[in-house]
């Protein structure tokens, strides 16, 4: 007895303290969820998530908030926020007033905070407001099975690397604005049961390699753009509900699996006659195909499945007449079938007047019913001779065809002709253009094509930072840069670097400017010159210094030979980085928090300069003395892009390569750069003196600490955390390792900065 009583006691005290560990969070995760909070700017919803020492796992939970947690983790986070996506109409890539997350929120980063929580199964974001494409590092919530973001203002596509969730079960992304296509490779999925995208704009043909999820059990896609014929879905044997209204989908109505209960394939361009197979789905219990074009007589089996509830027909061209013998299901409830071109009597199962608990809807045919807002019996009779006699009018049909391709040559000959006169005779422009093929038009909005603004992949950062107030890019003339610089007099002289000459002016409007005078190549036409400098003029981020306009002077001589370029630049009064390194450094010394800050700042730019741009811009000569500070301390980049101007790409190779153009320069250059301003930001502004061998053996030693105390810049050391700085080595090793191939993409980087910012205490994130 005394033995079964100690027993008891001892499981009652595991259970408790197993209890007791479960509901403790991890201090890392708990200032995730804060941090989430604060990205999420402080929903009402959220109001019981006060600081660290909340007890997140042991909040009760509501119809807003809900956490679940499991071995010290968050494995379940469920929000419903007060900002549904109503009347996405009026969303255009940019925040809305009451509607969504403001302008500073950003998705990229809120998603990199919430990749944190790596063991989340279940996360439901409903009506937060937020806004921005889906980033592909939602792929690192690999544990997923629940995925919920819907009501929401995401855009553009649907991240391909999402195809490594291979754990996911339910993908709902319903009221959103996602504008690409829907994804082909969803059959990637093994475990995908449920798949709703419903209100968003996704375009293109349905993929047919759907028909292949065969543990898929509700799929979704209505009211989007998706076009094509549909495939045969017979293959989803466990689908239960298909829903494709509300879509541009044409040709034939697909075979459809047995065991289907719901289908909604109304609000179509669906042609031809109803399948008689769809009389053979005996667990069918409602079906629409209405506002379509189908024609013929619909099958009678399909009114007697026993199983339907609801059939509607409306608004087809459904002709002929329906069996007088026809059956009704039993538990048939409604019926619609108006305005077609049926005709004959109304079978007694479809009569509402015999049938008290079944609602018929039948106006806009022909029957031979008193009422009911019925048409002649010429009115359908009409219709079918017209399409008789279509049919049978090849003659006129021979003629039309003939005057078409007629038409079609002719257009053809035309196009052919323009292009030989243009070949000929426009040789040097056809040449120009070619060198910026991918470049972007001058009437763009920021330099980009109203398509690339549509898709998410090329919509500017700045959508997502700061409003910026800065004057759209324009031609200077030389005598108001002389006026502004006192004719570039030596008090205006600010410096020299490899890109020419930079003075200080003030423009007749007040506004301080950095006037910057380019060196030239010969190769270039005025015409082509022009080009090249307005597309990198039209680039706007909030940590790119803005370039205000240029000025071309030209020599008036046989030739018009192009003698100096002069970019205007917004001035940017607080020094570089370089100068807050080091005590000795003319400015304020920066400390860790504030140069992870920085650092942020820039990768963030260079991020936007290679993949958020067409073409992307490479080759940008990184160096602290480049990256500006403003009076704010927000770093901005300067000096980027303007190897497209002075095409100094370094060397070749061997003798007999081509030069890589600037569009072809790798970007592994931009990379190592990073590294070495990374390491100038632990170390000092010493590095750039030093020998790459010297730089890589105190690299190696800054993994110890008496390495660190020896090399370590004291302010950085007074400053950092030791999970801060390890992640901060770590990721320079990476950056300016000897294989290529190994080094990160600046969205890697950005990742660890942002970890490691979150790592150290008290840094003001940028």
């Amino acid at each position: 007895m005394e033995f079964c009583t100690l027993f008891l006691l001892i499981s009652c005290l595991s259970w408790s303290l197993f209890a007791l560990c479960d509901s403790q969070l991890q201090t890392s995760q708990s200032q995730v969820l804060l941090q989430l909070k604060k990205h999420l700017e402080y929903p009402k919803q959220l109001e019981l998530w006060y600081d660290r020492k909340t007890e997140f796992c042991s909040l009760p939970p509501s119809a807003n908030s809900n956490i679940t947690c499991e071995f010290n983790s968050v494995t379940e986070l469920n929000i419903m926020g007060d900002k549904p996506a109503t009347k996405v109409s009026d969303f255009s890539g940019f925040p809305i007033p009451n509607k969504t997350l403001s302008q500073s929120f950003s998705m990229d980063s809120f998603v990199t905070t919430l990749s944190r929580l790596s063991s989340l199964k279940t996360l439901s974001l409903i009506s937060l407001g937020i806004w921005g494409p889906l980033p592909d590092k939602i792929h690192r919530l690999s544990s997923l099975e629940y995925l919920d973001l819907s009501s929401n203002f995401l855009f553009g596509s649907i991240p391909p690397k999402m195809f490594t969730l291979l754990k996911l079960q339910t993908f709902v992304l319903d009221d959103n604005v996602f504008n690409d296509t829907v994804p082909s490779w969803l059959n990637s999925l093994p475990n995908l049961t449920t798949l709703r995208m419903k209100n968003n704009r996704l375009k293109g043909p349905f993929p047919s390699s759907i028909k292949g999820i065969r543990t898929l059990v509700d799929l979704a896609l209505s009211s989007n753009e998706i076009s094509g014929n549909l495939p045969d879905l017979s293959s989803l044997t466990n689908l239960k509900l298909l829903d494709l209204s509300g879509n541009k989908l044409g040709s034939h109505l697909p075979t459809l699996p047995k065991g289907l209960l719901m289908v909604f394939l109304d609000n179509n361009s669906f042609m031809g006659e109803i399948p008689t197979q769809y009389g053979q789905l005996n667990q069918l219990q409602h079906i629409d195909v209405s506002f379509n074009m189908l024609t013929g007589k619909p099958p009678p089996e399909l009114f007697s499945l026993p199983s339907l509830t609801h059939l509607n027909l409306a608004s087809n061209t459904l002709k002929g007449s329906l069996s007088d013998n026809l059956n009704c299901g039993r538990n048939l409830e409604f019926v619609d079938i108006s305005n077609n071109r049926l005709m004959g009597s109304l079978p007694s199962c479809l009569n509402s007047e015999t049938r008290d608990n079944r609602v018929i809807k039948f106006s806009g045919n022909c029957f031979s019913i008193a009422g009911h807002h019925q048409h002649p019996e010429s009115y359908c009779r009409e219709f079918k001779v017209h399409v008789y006699k279509s049919s049978n009018g090849g003659k006129g049909i021979g003629v039309l065809v003939g005057l078409i391709v007629g038409i079609a040559v002719l257009i053809v000959l035309v196009a052919i002709g323009f292009l030989i006169v243009c070949r000929r005779y426009c040789p040097r422009v056809r040449s120009e253009q070619h060198l910026l093929q991918k470049s972007v038009p001058e009437n763009s909005t920021a330099g980009l094509s109203s398509e690339i603004l549509t898709n998410p992949r090329h919509v500017f950062e700045s959508s997502k930072s700061e409003v910026q107030i800065l004057p759209s890019c324009r031609s200077f003339s030389l005598e108001e840069l002389k006026e502004a610089t006192n004719n570039f007099d030596s008090s205006a002289f600010l410096g020299e670097g490899s890109y020419g000459k930079i003075f200080k002016g003030l423009l007749k409007n007040g506004t301080q400017v950095a006037i910057r005078c380019l060196p030239t190549s010969e190769k270039y036409s005025i015409r082509n010159l022009k080009l090249r400098l307005d597309m990198l003029a039209k680039i706007r981020h909030p940590h790119l210094v803005c370039i205000l306009g240029h000025c071309i002077e030209v020599e008036q001589d046989d030739n018009c030979s192009i003698n100096r370029v002069f970019f205007v630049l917004e001035y940017i009064p607080n020094g570089n980085f370089r100068s807050h390194l080091s005590d000795n450094s003319p400015g304020e010394v920066l400390s860790w928090p504030e140069r992870l800050a920085v650092l942020i700042c820039v990768c963030k730019a260079m991020h936007f300069l290679h993949t958020g741009v067409i073409p992307g811009f490479f080759h940008n000569r990184l160096k602290t003395n480049n990256i500006l500070i403003n009076e704010h301390r927000l770093a901005k980049l300067g000096d980027y892009g303007l190897s497209i101007i002075s095409e100094e790409t370094g060397n070749y190779g061997t003798k007999g390569q081509e030069p890589k153009s600037w569009q072809m320069t790798r970007l592994d250059d931009d990379v190592y750069s990073f590294g070495l301003i990374l390491l100038e930001s632990m170390l000092g502004p010493s590095v750039p003196a030093k020998t790459e061998a010297t730089l890589r053996d105190e690299l190696a030693s800054l993994s110890k600490q008496e390495g660190r105390v020896r090399l370590m810049d004291p302010v950085v050391l007074a400053t950092c955390s030791e999970e801060s700085i390890t992640v901060v080595i770590s990721l320079t090793n990476n950056c300016i390792c000897p294989e290529l191939w190994s080094r990160p993409t600046f969205d890697d980087i950005l990742w660890n900065l942002q970890h490691a910012a979150h790592l150290q205490p008290n840094i003001a994130h940028a």
